[in-house]
Parts: structure tokens; C-alpha cells; sequence
């Protein structure tokens, strides 16, 4: 086992090291907004806080999301392992399941107040770029594999398909919330399958009804399926305030900060206007 952990670690290095420093590199070229708080006043922490994430992860649970997909397999887990499905086909019936359950798992972060507590880290983000997708509380780290193990366990999707879903997750997490202008043809046709950035955009608006919408991570129909897709920002994309109601300026951007917010005592409030 512990030799098909390495190839996995150095996939996702790898691909997470291009897909960073290509946004980076698009964000210079082609910003879409101008951003009020500095580079230095937010990646700090941003930073940090993706550092300690994997690190925490990598020492609590060693086997890893594809690791752990091996065991559920030699141990006769999981609804695929046990149906006669064509490999191919498999492996695409994984790759969609597993990303509805990380829309399900987003809207539960904004229902529940004990899960918003965790959540609300990701959202105080005054602005957005490519850090802006590796900003998560590891709280709302732990409580997101701990998910994830049990979908694995119950959909029993293969190894590889897993390695596969958390490089895309990965890559989809950076791409949407990059600070990226794409042209409003070519938005409007790739969110007809994906999240961009403009449509990820609007979930982080401090227009509650605009934060309680566009869920998806990947794929873009969930939202239009369930009901909470909203195409466009009431403010407009330039103008539109984003982050937290008087909570998301320079000194919510700090490391200790960011790691003591789930224990305030009004982080459980739940703005469903």
C-alpha cells in the first residue's frame, strides 16, 4: 500500500504546482476585478492556512481518500464494487457521484450553523484569487474527509477514479475563485458544463441571497438542477462587495485570526435573507 501512496502524492503535487502557477500567471495577464486588499495583506494566511490543511491531513489520515478507496475494495465496500459495471463507465458514474456529494456537502456548510462556524473562514476572504481556493479552515478540512471517506465507503468508487476526482477537485477549487476575466461568450458557454470563475464569483457576494447560491464545484448543472443557480450579481461583477458583511477587511485576513472564528460566539448566525 504504502508504495501506491507516493505515485498519488506526487500526482497531485504536480498537477496542483501547474494549475497554480498557470491562474497566477492568467490572473497578472487578465484581471477581472482590481483588488482593494493587497497580495501580502491576504496570501500570508491564505497560504498558512493550505499548508497546515495538507499537513494535517497527510498525518491523521495516511492512507489518503485513493488509499483509503483500496481498502473499502479489499474490504467489499461501496455499491460499485459489487455491480458488473464496464470500467469506463464506472469510472464516470464516480467521477459525477463523487462531485454531487461535494455540492451536497457545500449547501450543508451554509444550512447547519455548527458547520457554517467552519465555513464562514472560507467566506471572509475580502477578495478573490487563485489563494482564495485553498482557504479553509482545518476544521471544515476535517470534517470534509471525514465526508468524503464515507462516500467512498458507500459508492466504492476505484482508486483511480478518486486520485482523478481530488486532482480535479483541486484544480476546480483554484480556477474558480481565480481572479480571472474570461470573455462573456465563452463564460457563458463553459459554465454550460463547469464553474467559472464569474459564476463561482457570486457565492462569495455579501448579498446573503447571492452567498446561499452556486454550490457546485465542478460541474455546473447541480445548481441549475436543484434550484440555486443565480447567473449573474445584482451589483455587477466589478462593483459587487465580497466576503462578510463588516467582517472581511484586513483584520479578518490574519492567521490566528482566521483559526479562533469558529469559536465566536455570533459564527453561527446563518444569514438566509
Amino acid at each position: 500500500m504504502e508504495s501506491s501512496l507516493s505515485p498519488e502524492l506526487i500526482w497531485r503535487a504536480c498537477a496542483f504546482a501547474v494549475v497554480v502557477s498557470a491562474l497566477m500567471s492568467c490572473e497578472v495577464l487578465w484581471p477581472r476585478r482590481q483588488q482593494l486588499l493587497r497580495r501580502r495583506q491576504r496570501w500570508p494566511a491564505n497560504f498558512l492556512l493550505l499548508i497546515l490543511d495538507a499537513a494535517l491531513i497527510r498525518v491523521l489520515f495516511p492512507l489518503g481518500a485513493a488509499g483509503f478507496a483500496v481498502w473499502s475494495a479489499d474490504s467489499g465496500w461501496g455499491l460499485l464494487n459489487h455491480l458488473p459495471w464496464l470500467e469506463g463507465l464506472e469510472l464516470i458514474l464516480a467521477l459525477v457521484f463523487l462531485d454531487l456529494s461535494i455540492y451536497a456537502q457545500h449547501r450543508l456548510m451554509h444550512r447547519w450553523p455548527w458547520l457554517w462556524r467552519w465555513h464562514r473562514v472560507h467566506h471572509l476572504d475580502g477578495e478573490l484569487d487563485v489563494s482564495s481556493g485553498g482557504r479553509f479552515h482545518p476544521g471544515e478540512i476535517l470534517i470534509s474527509m471525514v465526508y468524503k471517506l464515507g462516500v467512498i465507503a458507500v459508492l466504492g468508487p476505484a482508486w483511480l477514479a478518486v486520485l482523478i476526482f481530488e486532482i480535479q477537485l483541486n484544480a476546480a477549487s483554484m480556477f474558480s475563485h481565480a481572479n480571472l476575466s474570461i470573455p462573456a461568450r465563452a463564460d457563458r458557454l463553459i459554465r454550460q458544463f463547469i464553474v467559472t470563475p464569474d459564476m463561482h464569483r457570486v457565492h462569495h457576494s455579501v448579498v446573503p441571497g447571492e452567498t446561499h447560491s452556486n454550490f457546485g464545484f465542478t460541474l455546473s448543472i447541480w445548481d441549475r438542477l436543484f434550484g440555486t443557480y443565480v447567473a449573474q450579481p445584482a451589483a455587477g461583477h466589478v462593483e459587487m462587495e465580497l466576503g462578510l458583511p463588516a467582517r472581511s477587511g484586513a483584520d479578518a485576513q490574519r492567521l490566528g485570526s482566521l483559526l479562533a472564528e469558529p469559536f465566536r460566539s455570533d459564527s453561527a448566525a446563518v444569514d438566509s435573507r
